[in-house]
């Protein structure tokens, strides 16, 4: 038999549990951001011959992309830029990819996990911190995505990347089924 002590318990638990589920679910890899102080951009425009994604099944393959809009990060890291410069450059960016994801699918919750990450560094031949760099990326869509933003990666210097850009990364992402 229940006391009313025991109905009470029950009933506050019961409230706890079900306020708790709904805030899990209410949160979302945009509110996740938002919540970190990020806005996502408009997506960029391809700048030559190719696609900035292609959906094959659940699996969306994105396109090399730097930081989104007319004014970007410009200068190799090492030289022109400091690291911490070059991890801003990469957040951007990946804020950028970001917003390519939402407008290929619609919302960023159908992204299920990131499969692979290749960042690229614009960087001075003795500069040996890339992956320091590519964090600024990495740890944005753990923010977005938690422990499934975490992807495959290489993280590599080049001599030059287009227009000058400080970083430039592409990526593969699964998708949740329809």
């Amino acid at each position: 038999m229940y006391t009313s002590k025991s109905i009470v318990v029950l009933l506050v638990a019961s409230a706890l549990l079900a306020m708790t589920s709904f805030a899990v679910a209410a949160e979302t890899p945009e509110a996740r951001l938002a919540a970190a102080g990020h806005i996502l951009p408009e997506p960029t425009a391809p700048v030559a011959t190719y696609v900035t994604w292609r959906r094959a099944g659940n699996l969306l393959y994105l396109s090399g992309h730097g930081e989104c809009g007319e004014e970007f990060t410009t200068g190799k890291v090492g030289d022109d830029l400091t690291l911490e410069q070059g991890r801003r450059s990469a957040e951007l960016t990946g804020l950028c990819m970001l917003a390519t994801i939402k407008s290929a699918v619609g919302d960023l919750a159908k992204v299920k996990q990131v499969l692979q990450i290749t960042g690229m560094v614009n960087a001075t031949d003795d500069f040996t911190d890339h992956p320091k760099v590519i964090n600024g990326f990495s740890d944005l869509f753990v923010i977005a995505f938690g422990e499934a933003g975490k992807g495959a990666r290489a993280a590599v210097g080049m001599t030059s990347l287009p227009s000058n850009i400080a970083v430039e990364i592409q990526a593969i992402v699964e998708l949740r089924d329809d």
